[in-house]
């Protein structure tokens, strides 16, 4: 619930910010108090105080305060990225989604094709990604490592150890 700061006889941040006397019926009063300065800062230096208050008023009374933190997170993250402000965070966010759920495909199949390998060989061990077959004991294929540069043809490097990986 959005907070008063007549309470305590402070000016809300708005009206300390605006230099002017925070009367009873403060439109700005219940969403920014004065505990949190920054907040109005941040939105009077992007939409401008008239515009807010302006926008305060036209919202239905139980949306002014999501409307209000919504102002507030617009402005943050136009002052962090001036070009893409909330779009830039979001845009970077539905990304991240769209690697998750990939890699959350690939670990799907990879169950699958483990319950399908064990299925169908009766193998205890769980079959290598990708296709690979699962190991016995006469298996005479390519051996499969999970670390992508331990598939690599070894190529030596002049030294007599055997090199490093």
């Amino acid at each position: 619930m959005a907070s008063s700061s007549h309470s305590s006889n402070f000016p809300c941040a708005a009206c300390k910010f605006l230099r002017r006397k925070c009367m009873p019926d403060c439109v700005f009063a219940p969403y920014f108090p004065p505990e949190e300065p920054q907040k109005f800062i941040n939105v009077h230096k992007i939409f401008g105080a008239s515009n807010v208050s302006k926008l305060i008023n036209e919202v239905a009374p139980h949306q002014r305060e999501d409307a209000v933190n919504s102002l507030a997170y617009e402005a943050e993250a136009r002052l962090k990225d001036p070009v893409y402000g909330c779009v830039g965070a979001i845009s970077i966010l539905q990304r991240q989604v769209l690697r998750l759920q990939r890699e959350l495909d690939a670990i799907h199949a990879d169950l699958i094709r483990y319950a399908t390998a064990t299925a169908t060989c009766n193998c205890n061990e769980m079959p290598p990604p990708m296709g690979k077959t699962c190991f016995h004991q006469n298996y005479s294929g390519n051996i499969y490592y999970p670390n992508p540069h331990w598939n690599e043809p070894y190529e030596g490097n002049g030294r007599s150890d055997g090199g490093s990986l």
